[in-house]
């Protein structure tokens, strides 16, 4: 079985990320963060190693790995999509936008897409409450989205590749109320029959 390794720059930079704290494991996020950097995402082989660098048990790093949204515990597509399912986008349509991700691609949350290209989560409070609906795609922020600005979007991500160092958010206009009220089907029929509920035909 294949030793897990890290290139040397990285070895280096995870050195001297540790000697800043006084306990080694207080440097688990920043050294998680190199591992999944250089590998993509953090295998139990890596999780190990981390532990016998850190001076910890495996256990305690797989809960910090499993623990934050930020690392992957399994491989990953090109471009990770978080959507916010915390309760200000709940309201706002988050749920119409996983789905329509959903629908477009063919997969459910913490799934990979076959042509390994999107992998879709659903993921807490991504402080952006105020233009939710909202989802992080790697490092970037996308904000008031709509089922709409979805279908866009993934067309725009899969003709490119990643860029690490484009973080700045996109902020789409504020959608039209009648754009948030299409994205509640269900909320739209009661209203339209004065509350009453809508059988199935």
């Amino acid at each position: 079985m294949a030793v897990f390794t890290l290139p040397d720059a990285a070895l280096v930079e995870i050195d001297r990320t540790i000697a800043r704290y006084p306990e080694k494991q207080a440097a688990m996020l920043p050294v998680l963060w190199t591992v999944q950097r250089e590998q993509g995402w953090i295998s139990p082989d890596a999780m190990a190693w981390v532990a016998d660098r850190l001076g910890c048990s495996a256990a305690a790093v797989q809960s910090v790995v499993t623990f934050y949204t930020m690392f992957d515990d399994g491989p990953v597509g090109k471009w990770k999509l978080q959507v916010c399912r915390t309760l200000s986008c709940e309201l706002m349509g988050a749920r119409a936008v996983i789905d329509r991700i959903r629908e477009r691609l063919g997969i459910e949350a913490g799934e990979t897409s076959e042509d390994g290209v999107f992998t879709l989560q659903e993921v807490e409070c991504l402080a952006s409450c105020g233009t939710g609906p909202m989802m992080q795609c790697n490092f970037k922020f996308y904000e008031n989205l709509t089922p709409e600005r979805i279908d866009a979007l993934l067309d725009e991500l899969r003709a490119r590749e990643p860029d690490p160092d484009d973080v700045e958010p996109v902020i789409y206009e504020r959608p039209a109320i009648d754009v948030y009220r299409a994205m509640f089907p269900d909320s739209l029929a009661r209203e339209r029959t004065g509350g009453a509920e809508v059988e199935a035909q």
